[in-house]
């Protein structure tokens, strides 16, 4: 069995193809646009039908309502602190708060300095003068008097440095390639913000909105990065089969496991802001959308490994590109499991420590609606994973074979042991008299 690798494999325009192989892929795509082209053109229809409106949603109203009218949040300076002994009884372990002045950065109101209460467990993050904060500024329109309170720190300066190391790290690395890769990344968050979250606020369906949202960005993200060619459209099936696989298999979990989607704070907040919305539908979007990359991943693979098999043995059956294909997807099917598995853990770490100081029984703490919720939503990311590696590979095993005997044949080229004819001339033929004795040249000699 090969050794499993995350390589996607040379891509089709990095080497050199020859003219007959040119003609398979052509006719392969051209065989599997009957299927992408009415897909795509539901995607476009869903979109059109599920936008959502200009106006505000009835949650955004909700918000509103909570927050004083113009209210903003300009960033500032730390530049001195008072700390002070905030404990509420006799005997506590001494608490230390904080009246912070602060300089204004952005805003009506910049370079004002002002004084910010600053809270026990804002201080014992270890704030110090020349920190930035993000500011909650109250103008005063009921009260009358302009307030401000401490939101959050500012990481403006970290954020956008590792943005721009890992723009230049993928540039560097995969070229041409890792930048329009990045590009369709701008593409899928544009998506989720502008249709997917309004469109969820608005209350349409939460399983049709992530499906049309998770396949406008698979049409776009994977031709983008990987060209248009029959590896792509290969893989573009598997991972609309594997995302409507998700659909289905999220939907029967969040039925039967009667999961309500208020676990956590977040939800518990968007709740009191609209309690129309289907908390249980917004898990299963979430099901859906978290199933994009990794599928994207195991797709590409299992299609750029099927189409290197098939070109470099053209010979091989449907039956045997397939045998041959599971052989790399069994592997990357191991190495995924583990990948999701970890990133599961490492994301509900601290609600896994809490568990750990709980006294509860294993198997209660395990069907919990925290624990259960992410954990059913992992597993079924997982099986839509598994289930996807064969159904591309046979895929690609089908149409690279189906192209085969649809695509015209090209000109053979002459054989090296065949004869050749002799070369003659026209005019010596034209005047050459059959009698006439052949002399003697002088090389002959």
């Amino acid at each position: 069995m090969p050794a499993h690798s995350h390589s996607h494999g040379p891509d089709e325009d990095d080497v050199p193809a020859a003219p007959a192989v040119v003609a398979r892929r052509r006719q392969a795509v051209r065989l599997m646009l009957m299927l992408l082209v009415p897909i795509g053109v539901a995607t476009l229809v869903g979109l059109v039908l599920l936008w959502p409106g200009s106006g505000p949603s009835p949650a955004q109203r909700a918000a509103d309502s909570f927050f004083p009218p113009g209210t903003t949040y300009p960033t500032a300076t730390v530049l001195d602190l008072t700390t002070f002994d905030c404990s509420t009884s006799v005997g506590e372990e001494p608490l230390l708060c904080a009246t912070a002045l602060v300089q204004i950065s952005t805003g009506v109101s910049a370079g004002d300095d002002v004084n910010v209460e600053l809270t026990a467990d804002i201080v014992s993050s270890g704030i110090e003068p020349g920190d930035g904060l993000v500011l909650s500024r109250d103008p005063g329109t009921t009260t009358g008097q302009v307030s401000y309170a401490f939101q959050d720190y500012e990481r403006n300066a970290p954020i956008i440095l590792l943005t721009v190391v890992f723009a230049l790290v993928v540039g560097l690395v995969a070229r041409w390639r890792g930048l329009k890769s990045l590009i369709g990344l701008v593409f899928a968050f544009l998506v989720l913000g502008v249709f997917v979250l309004p469109a969820l606020l608005a209350g349409e369906s939460p399983i049709l909105v992530s499906l049309v949202g998770s396949s406008a960005i698979m049409f776009v993200a994977l031709y983008l990065a990987h060209g248009f060619s029959a590896r792509t459209t290969t893989a573009l099936l598997g991972t609309l089969f594997g995302l409507a696989l998700v659909a289905v298999l999220g939907a029967l979990a969040v039925a039967t496991a009667r999961l309500t989607g208020l676990t956590s704070e977040e939800t518990v907040q968007l709740q009191t802001y609209d309690p129309t919305l289907s908390f249980s539908g917004l898990v299963l979007a979430g099901i859906v959308v978290a199933g994009l990359g990794v599928l994207n991943d195991v797709t590409i693979t299992q299609a750029a490994s099927v189409w290197q098999l098939h070109e470099v043995s053209p010979e091989l059956s449907s039956r045997q590109l397939f045998a041959r294909g599971m052989q790399i997807g069994r592997d990357h099917i191991a190495s995924t499991v583990y990948t999701i598995a970890f990133a599961y853990a490492g994301t509900t770490l601290p609600l896994l420590l809490l568990f750990e100081i709980y006294q509860r029984p294993f198997w209660t703490t395990l069907t919990s609606s925290q624990v259960a919720e992410p954990l059913l939503s992992a597993l079924v990311g997982s099986i839509a994973l598994v289930l996807a590696t064969p159904v591309t590979t046979a895929v690609g095993a089908f149409f690279a074979k189906a192209a085969d005997g649809s695509a015209p044949a090209p000109p053979r080229p002459p054989s090296p042991d065949a004869p050749r004819p002799a070369r003659r001339s026209a005019v010596g033929d034209a005047y050459r008299d059959p009698t006439r004795t052949p002399t003697t040249r002088r090389s002959d000699l």
